[in-house]
């Protein structure tokens, strides 16, 4: 090991804590961290020289790959200008442009108005404090309920959090937030009373934290037309299938639907700077309108930072200049492929797929779950990333996710890597 690994790891069992992490394993003394220097494409590197495929786009924010040149190119010229102009009382040109574009991927007359701020979870929050002071100022007062789905993950500030249906990560915390049911159909919202009921959320086509399950097909489309029936809002959280993770530039367009709040973060600035924004219509922003009191109250000291709105922009044009999109059927089919070799392997429960997006469940080979302190999806990217593929398991289900930009060599590379490490960790 290298004096500065050393040192560096030294400096984060000390100092540091991470989120998701058994601190007290982390700290160990038999436990040496990877220690990530830098990246390309689809690749990183550690502190000794080895190289990954990020097999999780650094937790599903990287679109385009590291250090594209573009979005690097953009970040750089604008903190050359300003590194951060307050957003509050102004406004600065990049930030109008970006909202401009946003809109532009909605049909004209719907999503009208962005709200910036921070990461996924306030994109969420936005969104539910604007649900709920849309009925306090349109007559409503009692629709202060929300409806979510069992086992979906919005988010871990609290009002994210109380929304959320994860038991092992909120349950501790129920009570604190907004009151909500959660339903797993749209079939089971007919029993709710949507007059005490402000919105419902819901990850559109994928639950990503639940083991990455898609819906079935039509049911996005099946849940506009409830809302439509009952005046629910309909509130989506693309913090994670936004911006070409399911095929499509949004997921609710694979299902022609457009939400009254849409949630975006993560891939928002191509996974370089922390940005994220709450699309809503012209009904939900003239309520805010009028009175002081009516104006809404919230937002962040880096709300629409100028080098984050540089490198969504830039992102936007890669988009379009590298016809991302376009490439990417042949991409997802190289992907359907590969999952259907691994699925044959006995230990491969099942594998699940919606674009660029997939889990591979492991159970033992009986069918059974493994027990849960054999924690045998650790170790599975455990034995994967000493043959070249970084990823993170959600339980027992592997998370492969990649950039937009990886080839389809590269996805090969990638399942082999996990076809050979689930024997060697059974």
């Amino acid at each position: 090991m290298r004096d500065d690994t050393r040192r560096w790891i030294e400096s984060d069992k000390a100092h540091c804590w991470h989120p998701f992490t058994r601190q007290a394993e982390w700290c160990a003394a038999d436990h040496q961290p990877l220690v990530l220097t830098h990246g390309e494409g689809a690749w990183l590197w550690d502190s000794e020289g080895r190289r990954y495929l990020d097999g999780n786009s650094s937790i599903w924010t990287n679109i385009h790959g590291h250090a594209h040149p573009a979005i690097t190119a953009a970040i750089r010229a604008q903190i050359e200008k300003s590194s951060h102009l307050s957003f509050l009382g102004f406004t600065h040109p990049l930030a109008a442009v970006l909202a401009q574009r946003l809109c532009g991927f909605f049909p004209p007359g719907t999503l009208e108005r962005v709200f910036y701020s921070d990461d996924g979870s306030t994109a969420i929050e936005c969104a539910l404090k604007m649900a709920v002071q849309f009925r306090m100022q349109t007559g409503e007062p009692q629709r202060t309920r929300f409806a979510a789905f069992a086992d979906g993950y919005h988010g871990d500030t609290l009002g994210a959090a109380s929304i959320g249906g994860v038991s092992r990560f909120f349950e501790r915390f129920r009570g604190h937030g907004y009151p909500v049911t959660h339903v797993r159909s749209v079939a089971e919202l007919g029993q709710l009373d949507p007059a005490e009921l402000a919105g419902v959320v819901i990850e559109p086509l994928i639950q990503g934290v639940n083991g990455m399950r898609p819906w079935p097909p039509g049911m996005l489309a099946d849940l506009r037309g409830w809302c439509d029936g009952t005046g629910v809002h309909l509130i989506l959280d693309e913090v994670m299938t936004g911006f070409g993770r399911t095929g499509t530039m949004f997921a609710c367009q694979r299902e022609n639907v457009t939400p009254d709040f849409l949630c975006l973060a993560k891939g928002l600035t191509g996974g370089t700077l922390p940005l994220a924004a709450t699309l809503t219509t012209r009904e939900v922003y003239s309520a805010f309108l009028g009175p002081a009191e009516n104006a809404f109250y919230y937002g962040h000291s880096y709300t629409a930072n100028p080098p984050g709105c540089a490198a969504a922009l830039a992102s936007l044009d890669v988009f379009r200049d590298e016809r991302v999109l376009e490439q990417l059927p042949e991409k997802c089919q190289r992907l359907a492929a590969g999952l259907a070799r691994l699925g044959r392997h006995p230990l491969v429960h099942e594998t699940r797929q919606c674009g660029l997006v997939s889990g591979i469940e492991l159970r033992q080979p009986d069918g059974t779950e493994f027990p849960a302190a054999r924690r045998m999806g650790e170790s599975v990217c455990q034995a994967a990333r000493t043959r070249g593929l970084l990823t993170r398991p959600i339980l027992d289900t592997i998370v492969f996710m990649p950039p937009l930009c990886v080839t389809g060599d590269e996805i090969d590379f990638a399942l082999d890597a996990l076809l050979a490490g689930i024997p060697e960790a059974f």
